[in-house]
């Protein structure tokens, strides 16, 4: 994979910094999944789900209890008494599909969180990113800031003899004064970003100063590409566990026609009689399941359409965004980062022999660092693209 990587001042050995700034990236995002707020609520919420499911499929009933005293004309006190003790029952097949619809559901309420870790992560992931291209600008216009001091030195001494006008003196001037500006500029877009990895850290603040980009896999055949990774996409895999949860519930509504059952104990008393035994019942739901499958089955519809509409929707921004990394790719190949700042290192040495003067030196040089800016901003979205791509492996 075309791997550019921004030369900064500060770089000894960018290959070993690199592999250590790779090693940090996913100290981030392991702290963020474990201190994530929203996080943590969707996994208490689904664990509550899921026991919510459990319980619904109990075949201990409440037990039903009830007593009834009767008086007479004539008869002092209580004349005689009734005493029910019940449970009932659902037809047995009922239960297994129970527990098969109730199995779907808790595999949905998996998908969902894993869904929505898979986003926060890729929110963290792009945010680290960011910091990456701030932090490289960051350098480069400490480079640019420390030249320009380095240049208004040597033309103020330049113009105290003579040498130098008031307008070269002034434009390196007006140049320090961009670059501080822009500094405050870039300051304050790395404390937004590193404020929003400490939100997703549940407000823990986050050490993280990368100035390279994470290590990605290049992708080979797209097409070959686009098929692995719809097969594993997380929001493709939640629609599908949605629709099995759906068609679960459609074979559970269909077995609500069978009866629940009754069975019980009953005592009679009538004065110094008693008389006892078993109660046995069931009830045929005619009435309270009516239209209860045709809902199922409308549910059943919604989300396999939803799932048809997810799949399109995955596989459409995949394939956009290949074309757009395919893209990125011969753009960054036409940069040559090195003799953008070997170029900066001739110009500097020619205004400070006198070659050119500092009006033509800043001609020439703010082209060349309009092309590294450029080329921050190319990369940066050519990894935020492979981010995205590649966020299913998270």
């Amino acid at each position: 994979m075309m791997r550019r990587i921004l030369y900064v001042a500060a770089a000894a050995c960018i290959t070993v910094f690199s592999h250590a700034q790779d090693n940090t990236a996913e100290q981030v995002l392991a702290s963020i999944e474990r201190n994530n707020p929203r996080l943590k609520a969707l996994y208490s919420s689904g664990e509550a789900s899921k026991m919510e499911i459990r319980a619904e499929n109990n075949w201990q009933q409440d037990l039903s209890f009830s007593y009834s005293p009767f008086f007479a004309p004539g008869v002092k006190g209580i004349a005689s008494s009734e005493m029910v003790l019940s449970t009932g029952f659902d037809f047995p097949t009922q239960y297994v599909a129970r527990h098969k619809s109730g199995k779907m559901r808790s595999d949905a309420i998996d998908r969902q969180y894993q869904l929505a870790r898979r986003d926060i992560l890729l929110q963290a992931r792009l945010l680290c990113m960011d910091i990456v291209r701030l932090n490289q600008e960051k350098a480069l216009l400490g480079r640019r800031l420390s030249n320009a001091e380095e240049l208004l030195a040597l033309m103020e001494k330049r113009f105290s003899e003579g040498d130098a006008s008031i307008i070269e003196v002034n434009k390196v001037k007006m140049e320090m004064m961009d670059m501080k500006s822009a500094a405050v500029r870039n300051s304050a877009a790395l404390e937004t970003a590193m404020s929003g990895l400490s939100a997703l850290n549940g407000g823990i603040p986050v050490d993280f100063d990368a100035v390279a980009y994470p290590a990605m896999e290049p992708v080979g055949d797209p097409e070959a590409f686009i098929s692995e990774t719809l097969e594993s996409d997380m929001a493709v895999k939640s629609a599908e566990a949605a629709l099995d949860a759906a068609d679960g519930y459609v074979r559970l509504n269909r077995q609500n026609w069978l009866p629940k059952f009754e069975i019980g104990y009953r005592r009679n008393t009538a004065l110094a009689e008693a008389s006892h035994g078993f109660l046995i019942g069931a009830s045929i739901p005619l009435f309270s399941n009516r239209n209860k499958t045709k809902i199922a089955e409308a549910e059943r519809y919604a989300a396999g359409n939803m799932l048809n509409d997810t799949r399109m929707q995955a596989e459409s921004a995949l394939r956009s965004a290949l074309g757009e990394i395919r893209q990125l790719q011969s753009a960054l190949d036409v940069y040559d980062v090195q003799l953008m700042y070997g170029t900066l290192d001739a110009l500097k040495k020619a205004v400070e022999g006198g070659m050119i003067s500092v009006m033509d030196y800043y001609v020439e040089a703010d082209g060349v660092y309009s092309s590294l800016l450029e080329y921050i901003d190319v990369e940066n979205r050519y990894y935020r693209l492979m981010a995205e791509v590649r966020k299913n492996e998270l």
